[in-house]
């Protein structure tokens, strides 16, 4: 029965956050927008991302090209449209990995403890004392640059936070009288953790799973800097400001527009990421 109370209140506990904190629906809006623009790429791209005209180089914003163009002369505002379908794409893949490995690793660790629980957190501190960037680094030159490698870089470098934040909340459910009940009523230990324990702890995933995405964007964007993400000519931001920094002083328009599309996209899942955070936990709601 708690379970079930607690899922059921919690469309209401988030609208009351969003509610109340009005920087989320701008945090919204701006996801939504993202999403919006990846989807419907192809009808808002006012030119072909990578059609190559020389006679148009290095063009800065005007009426034709609104962002300007590149050093191939390729439109800076279509490629800007499409390299949010890769940031989006690689972003929720690689967490939604992340996540669903992590939090099977947490419950387990955390429900069956002993020997696993030891060995699962020894891997996560290994994973923790390396720098996000740094681990993603080594794992996206071990693998070689393409789309899929990346997803799995990002992937790997994102489960230890995953594992460590479905295991606090498994073990102090796994004492609870509902679990005891379960346990003497004959459910089995997969049961008890898929059906009873997962949908408690979830919505925390779920919060850090948004945070995360934002890491995960900024994660492929510097990998993309340095070669290390999705092989040209593949519209990625991070590639956009790489291919800009050789011309920073005579087309600073190459590297502010990806750049800011990479802050905003940031931005905005970190202020939707702190209402989710507010729904979920009473105790940091506005007041």
């Amino acid at each position: 029965m708690s379970a079930t109370v607690s899922i059921a209140s919690r469309p209401n506990a988030l609208w009351l956050a969003l509610s109340k904190n009005r920087l989320s629906w701008i945090g919204l809006g701006l996801l939504l927008l993202i999403v919006f623009t990846a989807l419907f790429a192809p009808w808002l791209a006012p030119h072909d991302p990578l059609q190559q005209n020389i006679a148009y180089r290095l063009e800065p914003p005007s009426a034709e090209f609104w962002l300007g163009t590149d050093s191939y002369g390729r439109d800076v505002l279509s490629r800007l449209i499409y390299g949010s379908r890769v940031s989006l794409l690689v972003g929720f893949v690689a967490i939604l990995i992340a996540m669903t490995i992590g939090s099977a690793l947490g419950v387990l660790a955390g429900y069956i403890g002993g020997w696993l629980d030891r060995l699962t957190m020894g891997l996560v501190d290994v994973l923790l004392s390396f720098p996000t960037l740094v681990l993603g680094l080594m794992i996206a030159a071990m693998l070689g640059a393409s789309l899929e490698n990346l997803i799995i870089a990002i992937a790997i470098t994102e489960i230890a936070p995953f594992v460590r934040v479905a295991r606090a909340p498994t073990i102090a459910l796994k004492q609870r009288d509902f679990i005891e009940a379960g346990r003497a009523l004959g459910y089995s230990p997969l049961r008890l953790m898929g059906v009873h324990i997962v949908p408690n702890m979830i919505s925390d995933v779920v919060v850090l799973g948004s945070l995360w995405m934002a890491s995960a964007i900024r994660t492929e964007a510097s990998l993309s800097f340095i070669g290390l993400g999705v092989p040209p000519p593949t519209a990625t931001w991070g590639s956009m400001i790489r291919e800009g920094f050789e011309n920073i002083l005579d087309a600073w328009w190459l590297t502010v527009f990806p750049s800011v599309a990479i802050l905003l996209t940031v931005l905005a899942l970190n202020l939707l990421g702190d209402a989710l955070r507010d729904a979920i936990d009473p105790k940091l709601r506005s007041d």
